[in-house]
């Protein structure tokens, strides 16, 4: 079920009214009516892949009371590589098998010893890469003793089958919502209209910015060879805008979703278009992942405890496993390493922890310093985004090729409608104006309630008359 379908504005309001007229009821059956709606939520795509969530959800409730009944650290750790085998074992399986088994077979080839790989050619899971991260952090940190193992399967079913969250995320961690199933949601009417803000402002950036510029990015994409290089620079901008449109505005419909039901979940995006450098950049995008990588992976490395040179291995390592994160494809492999190497740079030059605070902060307009820094921030984003946009290294080779030539100076091949275009401007700009708050709208509430609704229904109009395309979220595949 898409957030910006027919089916979810149908959905929505149902469970909502629902869930509220149950509110004072007991917390498990609040709890359990979450669970239904999720799952009718993720089944709506295809039912059998519930029995997968399921079964994922049963390991780590189970692996979690194990490890509270046993204190040797043998067995824990056998707990814990279970949860760890169990979990990463799906997702190869589904994900990545098929990948391997090919990239195996194709080296061979080239070694003159040519092979005839078996594929499993199965259906990749919706979200299976967010809510096995999801379920995995909690084994890891019930085992850390970080976390007291939940008794209540209720609450922890409905913690990983949490429908706006389920399947692109964030990546929540049990430490922070889970407990909040354990206690009574009561209704606030702040909270909701918030929830309501945040959802407009998704829907914009996801229906207006994304779909429209798909129109755009697709086309030249899908023609690199035949295209100037202007033409392809405009596709490389164009398809950085879309995928933060698509992707934050996912975050953003979930975030506030999630509020409406009474759940505060962590922001995913802090305006990383803003960004001075790409370690501030990866700061504020994709939050919730570059920070489960963090803990879960890069300070059990090692973090930079052990010298420079350990602390750029263990970056290295962290972004070509979030590369393949991404996808089963070496351009995923080869982006994750080329932002490695940017992001190394940072860390031999000093100054990967320079710019800790928001830009301009307090200030209106940036300086020209700061403008410089997003601006050579935002292309160098652009051009390794081609590498994660192209289907092979091949066609990104021939896309970067072809756009460095003399034909970048020309005319650009674009004749898709423009109109749309004046409200990446409209974008922008608010998300600067906002850009210290904790979504772009939040400032709303201050305003008196005529330039409110004046703000809603302009964004309303805006979203019925520009509407694109419909395309899936681009996360969807991950």
């Amino acid at each position: 079920m898409l957030f910006d379908s027919l089916e979810f504005a149908v959905f929505l309001p149902i469970v909502f009214a629902v869930y509220w007229y149950l509110s004072n009821k007991s917390v498990k059956l609040h709890n359990a009516f979450l669970i239904l709606a999720s799952y009718i939520f993720y089944g709506w795509w295809d039912w059998r892949f519930l029995f997968l969530i399921i079964f994922s959800s049963g390991v780590d409730y189970f692996i979690g009371k194990k490890l509270s009944n046993t204190t040797e650290e043998r067995k824990r750790k056998k707990l814990l590589w279970t949860s760890i085998s169990v979990n990463i074992g799906l997702l190869g399986i589904f994900k990545y098998f098929d990948f391997f088994t090919k990239s195996f077979a194709e080296a061979f080839t080239l070694l003159g010893k040519p092979l005839d790989p078996v594929l499993l050619n199965i259906v990749l899971p919706v979200g299976i890469s967010f809510y096995t991260f999801q379920t995995l952090s909690y084994s890891i940190d019930v085992y850390k003793r970080k976390l007291e193992p939940t008794g209540d399967f209720i609450s922890f079913f409905a913690y990983v089958s949490f429908f706006p969250q389920l399947v692109a995320g964030p990546i929540e961690r049990a430490t922070n919502l889970l407990p909040q199933f354990y206690k009574r949601r009561v209704f606030s009417y702040d909270n909701a209209v918030d929830g309501m803000r945040q959802i407009l402002w998704g829907l914009f950036k996801k229906i207006v910015i994304a779909d429209n510029c798909a129109g755009i990015v697709d086309p030249i994409f899908n023609h690199a060879s035949d295209l100037n290089g202007s033409t392809l620079a405009i596709g490389a901008i164009f398809f950085a805008i879309q995928v933060y449109g698509d992707f934050s505005g996912y975050s953003d419909i979930a975030i506030g979703t999630a509020r409406l039901f009474g759940f505060d979940l962590k922001p995913n995006f802090l305006y990383p278009y803003f960004s001075r450098d790409t370690a501030e950049f990866w700061r504020r995008w994709h939050i919730s992942l570059s920070t489960w990588f963090r803990d879960y992976l890069y300070i059990p490395l090692g973090g930079s405890r052990g010298g420079i040179w350990q602390n750029v291995r263990n970056v290295f390592v962290i972004f070509l496993v979030s590369g393949l994160w991404h996808g089963a494809n070496w351009t995923f492999v080869a982006w994750g390493g080329l932002h490695a190497f940017f992001f190394i740079l940072l860390i031999l030059m000093g100054n990967h922890r320079k710019n800790l605070d928001v830009v301009a902060q307090g200030r209106h307009l940036p300086s020209l310093k700061e403008l410089f820094q997003m601006g050579s921030t935002f292309i160098l984003l652009s051009f390794l985004l081609i590498i994660f946009r192209a289907d092979t290294i091949g066609e990104a080779w021939v896309f970067i090729n072809n756009m460095f030539s003399e034909s970048i100076i020309g005319r650009p091949q674009v004749y898709e409608s423009k109109a749309f275009i004046p409200l990446i401007g409209v974008l922008f700009l608010v998300e600067w104006m906002g850009r210290e708050k904790l979504h772009a709208l939040e400032g709303l509430s201050k305003l008196n309630r005529p330039w409110r609704w004046i703000a809603y229904l302009s964004l309303i109009l805006i979203i019925v008359c520009f509407r694109g395309e419909s395309q899936a979220f681009i996360y969807f595949q991950f």
